[in-house]
């Protein structure tokens, strides 16, 4: 069975200076995501940066909405963050995620919180290939 190549987008995301200073920096994500992608054998593809913004409902963030767009074009297949909510903040917007998620066949990565979702999926195409086979 060929296993597709994951080609990952980067995303880092600080909203306020304190945040920075706590050990949120965009330079430390980016560090510790590059190390987490290494270790997993994932491409990293782009980098997606916004600085100052908050994840709360409504605010634009110009590289969250770049990476979404290169997810819906296949440039790249997963969204890594170092936690979930680098992303969102409201289950809502969660729940739009994944929609997304499915819809665009993108997998999504949350580093800090245990979130992979590469490994289900994996199994579950497994899992019916083997039956259907």
């Amino acid at each position: 069975m060929e296993i597709e190549k994951i080609n990952c987008g980067i995303y880092m995301r600080v909203s306020t200076e304190d945040q920075a200073r706590e050990g949120f920096s965009l330079g430390e994500q980016k560090e510790r995501l590059e190390a987490y992608c290494k270790f997993n054998g994932y491409h990293i593809v782009k980098y997606y940066e916004d600085a100052g913004i908050s994840a709360k409902t409504g605010n634009h963030r110009p590289e969250y909405e770049q990476m979404l767009e290169d997810g819906k074009k296949g440039i790249i297949n997963m969204i890594v963050a170092l936690k979930l909510d680098r992303i969102t903040r409201s289950i809502k917007d969660w729940e739009t995620l994944m929609d997304y998620s499915d819809t665009y066949n993108v997998a999504l990565a949350f580093v800090n919180d245990k979130i992979d979702t590469t490994c289900l999926k994996f199994m579950i195409n497994s899992y019916y290939k083997f039956i259907y086979e």
